[in-house]
């Protein structure tokens, strides 16, 4: 195993087990810092002794670079692989697992993600998918570095760089927009329009009375360039604990299947959401669903079985999951709104 490998390998499974972004951070700092310089002087250093002073390198990264040098599998990485075996017991959720073709749902180091949007989509790439959604964070939230109309234009431009090295998987142009407090989006209208998919969701104010936070998400989910509803609830359940926001649901899941706007099953193992019950009434609702690993960083991309298991066990069938589609199949229901031929 080559010591760039091995540092990246090791920081994504970090990430998948939701460590604290300063760990992860040094590995990948280290990766950058080691594929950066000339293997010959690399190796050169490290039988020299001097690797521990390379501006980047700390004890523990140098030593899986010395270990991967010397032809062995370095023991850091070892021990996480031991510790970081599947994330589900058994063949729960393997099956949607597998049937899984994107995910609408990821964020990159242009809003409050930590990783630049080509790791991104290069690691839903390896994990198997043919398509995925970038959905940085839409201006209003300030706290994540939302993207201006400005920004998020030079962002189209970089995915299209993006696409010419990894075709043919395609990374689709998003947004994860705010839904404002009467129900509007936090972006122009136009620039939306041109986006490939659009998940809205509630960030502020998500203790509002109930009334007025339906009528909130009825406003969303019935407006024609909404895709997805993300987290609907926003709640979190480790942590720092948020309660569920209060609406009535059996208007909003209505409104959500008769628009064909996508219920999003989060998958992050702090939200979870919706909760089971409130999946089954949107399944029993006839939603469609988006299982979406809302990633901050490349290894929890790998989130999405947590979602098929939820998902599974409340017996939503493979055919009304988006991101069992294929891109021309979501791309046919972006555009028209019908459920497209499998």
């Amino acid at each position: 195993m080559e010591p760039v490998e091995a540092l990246e390998r090791i920081a994504f499974l970090l990430e998948r087990q939701g460590a604290v972004p300063y760990r992860v951070q040094a590995f990948r700092t280290a990766a950058a810092v080691i594929g950066a310089l000339p293997p010959d002087e690399v190796r050169r250093r490290a039988r020299g002794g001097a690797l521990g002073r390379v501006k980047g390198l700390g004890p523990k990264t140098t030593r899986v670079v010395e270990e991967a040098l010397a032809g062995v599998r370095p023991e850091y990485l070892s021990g996480l692989e031991e510790a970081g075996g599947p994330l589900v017991d058994g063949e729960l959720g393997q099956r949607l697992r597998r049937a899984l073709r994107g995910d609408c749902h990821l964020h990159s180091d242009w809003s409050d993600g930590g990783s630049p949007i080509e790791a991104m989509a290069r690691t839903a790439r390896d994990l198997g998918h043919e398509w995925c959604v970038l959905t940085d964070h839409s201006p209003r939230l300030t706290v994540a570095r939302g993207l201006t109309a400005e920004r998020l234009r030079a962002q189209l431009a970089l995915v299209a760089e993006v696409n010419e090295h990894l075709a043919p998987f395609r990374l689709l142009t998003g947004i994860e927009c705010d839904i404002l407090d009467d129900g509007s989006l936090d972006q122009e209208p136009e620039l939306l329009a041109q986006l490939d998919v659009v998940v809205a969701s509630v960030h502020s104010k998500l203790r509002m009375d109930q009334g007025p936070m339906t009528e909130r998400l009825l406003a969303a989910v019935r407006n024609p360039l909404v895709d997805v509803l993300g987290h609907c609830t926003g709640r979190q359940i480790t942590g720092k604990p948020r309660p569920e926001s209060r609406f009535d649901a059996g208007e909003v899941f209505a409104a959500c299947a008769e628009h064909r706007t996508a219920v999003e099953i989060n998958c992050r193992p702090d939200r979870f959401d919706p909760p089971r019950r409130l999946l089954r009434q949107a399944l029993a609702a006839g939603c469609l669903f988006a299982i979406d690993s809302d990633a901050h960083a490349p290894g929890q991309l790998d989130w999405q079985i947590y979602g098929c298991a939820r998902a599974e066990e409340c017996g939503v069938p493979a055919d009304r999951i988006i991101t069992t589609w294929t891109e021309h199949q979501l791309a046919t229901w972006t555009r028209t709104g019908r459920t497209p031929h499998r």
